[in-house]
Formats: C-alpha cells, sequence, structure tokens
C-alpha cells in the first residue's frame, strides 16, 4: 500500500468515528489541570547586548555652515555659522551684505550653479536629505555689477547720513531703500518672490497718485 493510500484511509476512518466534543464545547479555564511554568533553557553564548542609540534632543534640528564663494571681480568668500533650515534666501542675502558692505539688490545665491529665488528657505532648496546630514553646505555667490558695486556701497557708509526723524516720513517715501526694504519684506513673508514684487509696485503707484 503506498503512502497516498494509506493517507485516504486513515482518514476516512476519523471521519467514521463521532466526536467527542461538540461545535459548542466550552470548558471553564478554572477546571485546567495546574501545569508548572515552561522557562526557556539558558543561552550557551554570551548575552545579547542592546545597542544604544544617542537621540538628539526633542524639538532640535542640525545646523549648517553655509560658505558663499565669488570667483569673479570681486573675488569674495562669506561663511555663515550655525544657520537653521528654516532660513530665507534673502535672510542670507542680508547677512552677506552686512559682511561683505555689498546692496541686496546686488546679490543672487546660486547653488549647483543655478540661481535661487528669494522666497525660497534652505529646506527648500537642500532637500531633506542634505538638511539632516548637517555640517557644511558651498553656494555660488554673485555680484551684479562686480567690484564697482562694492566700491560704491563703501563710498557710501563712509558718507554722513542725516538722522530722519519724526515728520519726515514724505522723505522717506521717496527713497528707494524704502521701496527695496517693503519689496523684501513682502517676498519674504508671502514666499512668493513674483506675488511680492507685484503687491510693492502697485504699492508704489497708489502712492505717486496720491
Amino acid at each position: 500500500m503506498t503512502e497516498l493510500a494509506f493517507a485516504k484511509s486513515f482518514l476516512t476512518t476519523l471521519d467514521s468515528r463521532p466526536s467527542n466534543l461538540s461545535p459548542t464545547h466550552f470548558e471553564d479555564p478554572k477546571n485546567y489541570p495546574p501545569r508548572s511554568a515552561f522557562i526557556l533553557p539558558k543561552s550557551p553564548g554570551p548575552p545579547f547586548t542592546k545597542r544604544q542609540k544617542t537621540a538628539p534632543p526633542p524639538g532640535s534640528a542640525p545646523t549648517l555652515t553655509l560658505s558663499l564663494k565669488s570667483s569673479r571681480n570681486p573675488p569674495l568668500v562669506v561663511t555663515l555659522k550655525d544657520q537653521a533650515s528654516t532660513l530665507s534666501i534673502l535672510d542670507i542675502k542680508e547677512s552677506v551684505s552686512t559682511q561683505a558692505s555689498i546692496p541686496v539688490k546686488a546679490l543672487r545665491i546660486l547653488y549647483n550653479k543655478k540661481p535661487v529665488v528669494d522666497s525660497k528657505t534652505l529646506k527648500d532648496v537642500l532637500g531633506e536629505e542634505v538638511i539632516g546630514k548637517g555640517g557644511k553646505v558651498e553656494f555660488g555667490l554673485m555680484v551684479i555689477g562686480g567690484a564697482a558695486t562694492v566700491m560704491a556701497k563703501r563710498d557710501e557708509e563712509k558718507e554722513p547720513i542725516d538722522d530722519v526723524g519724526i515728520g519726515k516720513g514724505e522723505e522717506i517715501l521717496k527713497t528707494d531703500e524704502f521701496w527695496g526694504d517693503l519689496r523684501g519684506f513682502l517676498v519674504q513673508r508671502l514666499k512668493d518672490e513674483k506675488e511680492g514684487e507685484r503687491l510693492a509696485r502697485a504699492f508704489k503707484k497708489a502712492w505717486e497718485k496720491s
């Protein structure tokens, strides 16, 4: 008799016998016979050690060191340390302007040799992978007008500036610095360079017609 035939006959014999337990059988667990606890044998090898993970404090994020280089005239190297990923490109321009004495409107930030708009943040430009690693990130820097712009800015800083106090708002509105600051504020708050420029132009036209 082959194994298959034996298995069939064995199962047929089991089916012919009555079942001792009904389908609705229920037994009280309290009536189970007492059993001793089963303890696993000890491993003969060395015990496993858990890997300790050093997680950063909650709420903290890795900071970046930004290196901005300009290979053209004028050659510049500006380093900004401990910069957050939420920093906007416009904020970076303002920091570079403070260190290098260059007007913000004459600066262009490049990443992978491509210009980056002011409304974007470091997180938008670099991505999660680069932000998570932290460390040093290099950007390109371009100065519109070259060395002449730098010299003009330094000459302006040497000239005495009259203090504009209360009651001179009309004079402030006539300056390009005011409308440049307004444009930068709108771009940073709206996160949209085109919309910020459009609103700045609209405000200036409305003021000129008034």
